[in-house]
């Protein structure tokens, strides 16, 4: 059965159901159950079957276990409809020998329309309430759609675009059958009138009008119901909300009306039989069915004839008036309970969805009990609306006395809730702010590395309260890649030439998968039209690269034509021009198999590999499982209340942990969740720098990926697979010339890159000529794994251990020790670091520091303090608190007030421990002074004036090279009022997201106020 069915998960796909078909009033013709001409019979029973009908959707909306299949009660009402309503025109005509189409779309339209009208007016204002502003102007959309009879083809338009999955399921979703039932009588009636017209002159008129319409209804049945079997089988949202493949069903009921079955006085047994047959086969529909069956398709026939079946048990024959007899289902069905509910059935659907739906807006997702309360519920509002809206409309005299009072009622049933979402839905898009696209050229700049997601931000994450996010709720929900429509729909096998940038190139970038592949679009294009090269895009919704047999919800069945789409890519990049590089990506939960997983990205690789150029793999993106937009719209001001659960949304990706192993030959992985879901903590957030990550529940905007951009081409550049855009030495803009950076990208457990790290080992350098490296430190440094590593996700762990109360770490040096600033220019050293996220005794004689030393001290490692030392960032005892430092001259005293040295003193930090913060130091020459930042704002300065030339040239006119470690114990941490014990807990690393080392000449003049360059 197709997703649109089953109530099952009920965040990104819903179940609908049918509203039940009216009650036609019986004024004029004196009832409208009897198929006979010359004779009409109240229907008790049908009244039961309604009961029977709206109790199994109402069961399956509540999500009873065992019930999964009551979603066929839409089928028994739409079969009871077209019985009734065709019964009821026949019968007209056969009295009159025409058919007043005024007097019936009068009496449907005071019957249906004030009590819908009731319930969407309701919806409307409790939206206004109950919803976020997003999901509000989505629900005032649906009021109109709703009140003008087209919700089926709203919703069928929502669930056919892939693009379009992941939106809370709507209020009015049960609204899509009361649109095919009108519809269906917007049709039928007008036709049946045409008919009649014909056939008035014949000379029996009453057989000829019967014939006629029946042969009609038949091939109209006959062809509804192939077309029904084309769309379950091509679009299952199509076929189940669609009219013209629902119309099969209203003309098996209108066979019953007009076949001469009241001429039929069949056997009592087989009567019973097909009876209670018909109501057995009801039951087991509604037991065995769920949301594997197909659905309508073949599945649809079962109720549907078993329907006809019941009715068909008490059609009275000639000379009878009443065929219940005392064992019949009939009976049962008539008795004065199950008459009860169906007289309530209209209303009770109506609210019933509402009510569920609203409360889960306000209270979250609740189980099977509490969603049955809650349908229970539904019966007081659906009872005032019978008794002071239906009732008293449907028996007026001065109502129904003419056909434009009924047509009048059923026009301000229309307006009422027409005027109510216009109002709503226009304050609300007011409130939100402009729905035009976000210009991407206004974006600030994307940082390249670091923690922070924009060049101008710090580490510090999320800054909301600086100003709206961008893009928008609205402009988040449209804020797709403009790729044209490159992003093939599931229905298409081919994705269409798609170059995009220096089309006449010979050399592309290929972005190859599925939508998680089609939103790095902008990025890529970006690269590549910097080289001046083109992007060629084949990219289709829902398919996984990896050859997987998967399902599709849009189609309702197998995904043949994904595997005929991919095989096709891969053709066409083994017989095309040879790629500069072929860029893959995919959504990694199309199976948690990871054996089977393994082998469909094996098949899948080994012809990409072929075909010989660089392959990079970027890691899946966070998956919220829930309506960012929709979140973020009720909470601007706290968009922290929209982060979502890390453990659900970043699962291993398997590819990628395959390919940091090394165990996947001939691709490179690369990925920016550690910018997307920073840190560790239990939750990823929806908004970082001011920007809105996600469009839905599932992918990311376009300008979040936009201003990844630097990012994803560094990342790239670093791996390999493109060209570098600045050789290292050269310009990074600004003036800057990058000197050092590392990005630790590398496999988990590795050691980082020897080109540009070394080791200090032991509890003091060479000769020790200051033991326990001077400071009083109880560790041994080593250059275990167990004490420094890549943690292969983009970051450096340098963590203490300890085994049998002896004391471990890390303590790295850069390779390099000539790290200057140029002659009156500036040398900015800085580091992203998060620091151990430990505190209170556990914390105890932790002490993680990011410093520098005078190159000398490599001859002998003597001549400290004067060769000068510059602490960027220190930390003791799990404080929230950083310091720098500056140490020179002599070892007591001196200008650098020796051994405490030139410090700032305890800066407040918060988050320290939990994010990764930026460290830095710039010495600068020109302007005569060094300076510290936290996040891109000074916080300490020394300048030249505090001490003679000779000292200060001394302590900083040279070459340096940088150290990162954590050391346990000491005099800082005893200084502080902590010491090591036996609460200290090891094991919390500080990591290192990244270091940067470059240098601005003197001809750019001093550099004041500092930032990531």
């Amino acid at each position: 059965m197709p997703f649109l069915l089953a109530p099952g998960p009920r965040r990104k796909r819903s179940a609908p159901a049918s509203t039940p078909p009216p009650v036609p009033p019986a004024p004029r013709s004196g009832g409208e159950s009897g198929p006979s001409p010359h004779r009409s019979t109240f229907r008790p029973d049908i009244e039961g079957l309604r009961a029977v009908a709206v109790l199994a959707v109402l069961a399956f909306h509540a999500e009873i276990p065992g019930l999964a299949g009551g979603f066929v009660g839409v089928d028994v009402f739409f079969v009871i409809s077209g019985y009734l309503i065709t019964g009821l025109l026949v019968r007209e005509a056969f009295s009159t020998g025409r058919i007043r189409l005024g007097d019936f779309f009068s009496r449907r339209a005071r019957r249906l329309l004030p009590s819908a009208a009731v319930v969407l007016a309701a919806v409307a204002v409790a939206g206004a309430w109950l919803t976020v502003p997003l999901r509000r102007t989505d629900l005032e959309y649906d009021v109109l759609a709703a009140a003008l009879s087209v919700a089926n083809w709203r919703f069928v338009s929502q669930r056919t675009d892939y693009l379009a999955a992941g939106h809370d399921q709507s209020p009015l979703l049960h609204f899509w059958s009361l649109a095919v039932e009108e519809q269906f009588y917007l049709f039928w009636a007008p036709l049946l009138a045409v008919v009649v017209l014909f056939a008035a002159r014949a000379v029996r008129r009453g057989r000829a009008v019967r014939s006629v319409v029946a042969l009609v209804t038949g091939a109209l049945a006959l062809s509804s119901f192939a077309l029904s079997l084309h769309w379950t089988e091509h679009s299952v949202s199509l076929a189940y909300l669609g009219t013209p493949s629902r119309v099969w069903q209203f003309g098996v009921g209108a066979l019953l009306a007009l076949l001469p079955w009241h001429l039929l006085r069949g056997p009592r047994p087989l009567r019973l039989l097909c009876g209670w047959g018909g109501a057995a086969a009801i039951g087991w529909c509604v037991v065995a069915y769920d949301a594997s069956t197909p659905y309508p398709g073949y599945a649809a026939l079962v109720p549907t004839l078993a329907t006809a079946a019941v009715i068909l048990a008490a059609i009275p024959g000639r000379g009878e008036r009443n065929v219940q007899g005392a064992y019949g289902v009939g009976r049962l069905l008539a008795g004065r309970a199950p008459r009860a509910v169906g007289r309530l059935s209209y209303n009770l659907y109506l609210w019933h969805w509402p009510v569920l739906v609203l409360a889960e807006a306000r209270l979250g997702t609740l189980g099977w009990p509490a969603r049955t309360a809650l349908t229970l519920a539904a019966v007081l509002p659906a009872l005032a609306t019978m008794r002071w809206v239906e009732q008293p409309l449907r028996r007026s005299r001065t109502v129904s006395e003419l056909p434009r009072r009924g047509l009048a009622v059923g026009v301000s049933a229309i307006v009422l809730p027409v005027a109510l979402a216009l109002v709503v839905g226009t304050a609300t898009l007011h409130l939100m702010g402009p729905a035009t696209p976000v210009d991407v050229k206004g974006l600030p700049p994307g940082a390249a590395s670091g923690p922070s997601l924009l060049a101008a931000y710090g580490a510090s994450g999320a800054s909301a309260g600086d100003g709206p996010v961008v893009p928008n709720p609205v402009q988040a929900r449209k804020d797709f890649p403009p790729d044209r429509n490159c992003q093939v729909a599931p229905e298409v096998t081919r994705s269409p030439e798609c170059l995009f940038g220096a089309v006449d190139s010979p050399d592309r970038i290929v972005l190859l998968g599925d939508s998680h592949a089609g939103q790095w679009f902008s990025p890529m294009l970006a690269i590549a039209s910097q080289r001046g090269w083109a992007l060629q895009e084949l990219v289709k919704q829902g398919c996984p690269l990896p050859q997987l047999a998967v399902d599709s919800p849009q189609l309702g069945r197998a995904y043949r034509e994904c595997d005929t789409w991919r095989a096709d890519a891969l053709e066409r990049l083994r017989t095309g021009p040879k790629p500069r590089l072929i860029v893959i990506a995919s959504l990694n939960r199309y199976t948690t198999n990871a054996e089977l997983l393994s082998a469909a990205w094996e098949k899948t690789l080994k012809p990409l590999r072929a075909i010989g150029a660089p392959i990079v793999y970027i890691e899946d993106t966070p998956v919220p499982g829930t309506d960012i937009p929709a979140c973020v719209s009720g909470a601007p001001d706290d968009v922290a209340a929209c982060a979502f659960k890390r453990a659900e949304a970043v699962p291993a990706d398997p590819l990628a942990r395959r390919i940091a192993t090394g165990a996947v030959p001939g691709v490179r992985g690369i990925g920016v969740n550690s910018v997307l879901c920073p840190g560790d903590g239990p939750t990823c957030p929806a908004v970082r720098d001011r920007i809105l990550l996600y469009r839905d529940d599932a992918h990311l905007t376009n300008v979040a990926a936009v201003v990844l951009t630097p990012r994803l081409e560094r990342l790239l550049t670093d791996a390999g697979a493109l060209p570098a855009a600045t050789a290292p030495g050269a310009s990074v803009g600004d003036g800057w010339t990058e000197l050092l950076r590392d990005d630790f990208e590398g496999p988990a457990g590795s050691r980082p890159s020897p080109a540009n790290w070394q080791y200090d080992l032991g509890t003091c350098y060479p000769g020790c000529p200051a033991p326990q490296w001077g400071t009083g430190e109880i560790e041994t440094m080593t250059d275990s794994t167990d004490n420094v590593r890549l943690d292969g996700k983009g970051a450096l762990e340098i963590v203490p251990t300890r085994k049998g109360g002896a004391w471990s770490s890390g303590r790295i040096e850069t390779v390099r020790s000539d790290f200057a600033p140029p002659p009156g220019g500036v040398l900015r050293i800085e580091a992203s670091i998060a620091l151990p996220d430990v505190t209170g005794p556990k914390a105890a004689g932790y002490w993680p520091a990011f410093w520098t030393l005078g190159a000398e001290l490599r001859d002998g490692y003597t001549g400290w303090p004067g060769v000068g030392e510059l602490d960027v960032m220190e930390s003791v005892n799990g404080r929230d608190t950083v310091f720098g430092s500056m140490h020179c001259g002599v070892l007591e005293g001196g200008p650098c007030e020796e051994p405490v040295g030139l410090t700032s003193g305890p800066q407040a930090c918060a988050t320290c421990r939990t994010e990764f913060h930026a460290y830095a130091v710039e010495v600068d020459l020109g302007a005569g002074e060094v300076r510290w930042y936290l996040d891109g704002r000074v916080y300490h300065r020394v300048s030249a004036g505090q001490m003679d030339a000779g000292t200060w040239k001394r302590a900083v006119d040279h070459g340096v090279f940088l150290i990162l470690n954590v050391a346990i114990g000491g005099k800082l941490p005893a200084a502080d009022g902590a010491t090591v014990g036996p609460d200290t807990e090891p094991g919390h690393p500080m990591r290192v997201d990244q270091v940067t080392v470059k240098v601005k000449g003197s001809d750019s003049g001093p550099v004041r106020g500092g930032g990531s360059g």
